[in-house]
């Protein structure tokens, strides 16, 4: 976790795809906090409308446009953000995209793609922090997972892929921070289906729109959980019931999952309205506008998380539970006496 100094100064963190969605909404929450973010991503009219946004609130943002697919790209960021903000606290990898379709309708270059920026993104990012937090021995390291990064879904195997890559990756770094004695925390949160704008960026080839598949968060629930995280690092946190029984139903029935999914996750990701073959995507090009945090799905998404109320005070539950087990446990042996 970021160290007593920052008693004297505000935390700097870093954002990737900053410019809309999640990145949005957790640039904003951690500028209400006192923070100075630096802002990655690759469209210039989000991140500056994310930089001005935090500058009114009164705070301190640099907008850096950054491909994270581009590892140069992403240490020269790294090392303007030391020069300008300050040492780096925190580094959350968070930027993504993705193509709805099935494989073999997906070609080798959009795979590739998608890959490259979801999960050799988050790599770069880890490195490019390392480089400069294991220096000094501290810091976090936040990677924004999914319940796909858990239980894969059907029609997203780029996405999904990538996010169980980061995963693996971050495991294996894990043990090696802990093999040298670091400082350094590195964390993982596993995100529900958030509202926001990359089901109308992302690449379709479904007949219709693409969606979010219920239950809906809103990004600012996302956003609130990575804060938390990032000061609070734990191996991983899961945010949502529906992430919760994801990961649960992944490791007791794969295979009625399997088929589940099969047969309700085709409808489950599309709206019922037609696409529209013409939209532009995000995968190889930025979207030249500012979307915001959310998405389209306002009416049906939530604001609030019973279950993220609950990991945020896990560790209360557990002592409370300990207790209540003793107590049990005391009182039954007396009454046995």
């Amino acid at each position: 976790m970021p160290n007593s100094e920052n008693q004297t100064r505000s935390e700097v963190v870093v954002i990737t795809g900053a410019s809309a969605g999640v990145g949005r909404a957790a640039a904003r929450h951690f500028a209400r906090e006192g923070a100075s973010v630096a802002l990655l991503a690759r469209g210039r009219e989000g991140l500056r409308a994310a930089q001005r946004e935090i500058e009114e609130m009164g705070g301190r943002a640099l907008a850096i446009p950054t491909d994270v697919a581009d590892p140069d790209a992403v240490q020269e960021a790294a090392d303007t953000v030391e020069r300008e903000l300050g040492p780096i606290d925190i580094w959350i990898n968070n930027a993504m995209t993705s193509i709805l379709a099935p494989l073999w309708q997906v070609t080798p270059e959009e795979f590739r793609r998608t890959t490259e920026v979801t999960y050799l993104g988050a790599v770069y990012g880890t490195m490019a922090a390392l480089k400069h937090m294991m220096p000094r021995n501290r810091g976090v390291i936040v990677q924004v997972g999914s319940a796909l990064a858990r239980r894969s879904m059907p029609l997203q195997s780029a996405y999904c892929g990538a996010k169980h890559g980061i995963v693996g990756f971050t495991d294996s770094l894990r043990s090696e921070l802990i093999h040298e004695g670091s400082g350094i925390k590195i964390t993982m949160v596993q995100l529900p289906a958030i509202n926001t704008p990359q089901f109308s960026w992302v690449r379709n080839r479904l007949p219709r729109k693409a969606q979010p598949v219920p239950p809906i968060f809103q990004p600012e629930v996302a956003a609130e959980a990575i804060y938390y995280a990032a000061h609070h690092p734990r191996r991983e946190m899961m945010v949502g019931w529906s992430t919760m029984k994801a990961v649960l139903g992944e490791k007791i029935i794969p295979h009625l999952l399997d088929h589940y999914l099969a047969n309700v996750a085709y409808e489950g990701q599309q709206t019922s309205q037609k696409r529209n073959p013409r939209r532009r995507d995000n995968l190889w090009e930025p979207i030249h506008e500012d979307r915001g945090a959310r998405g389209e799905f306002n009416q049906v998404a939530t604001d609030h998380s019973p279950a993220l109320w609950v990991a945020q005070r896990r560790n209360g539950f557990l002592i409370g539970a300990a207790a209540v087990g003793l107590a049990t446990a005391w009182l039954s042996s007396g009454r046995r006496r």
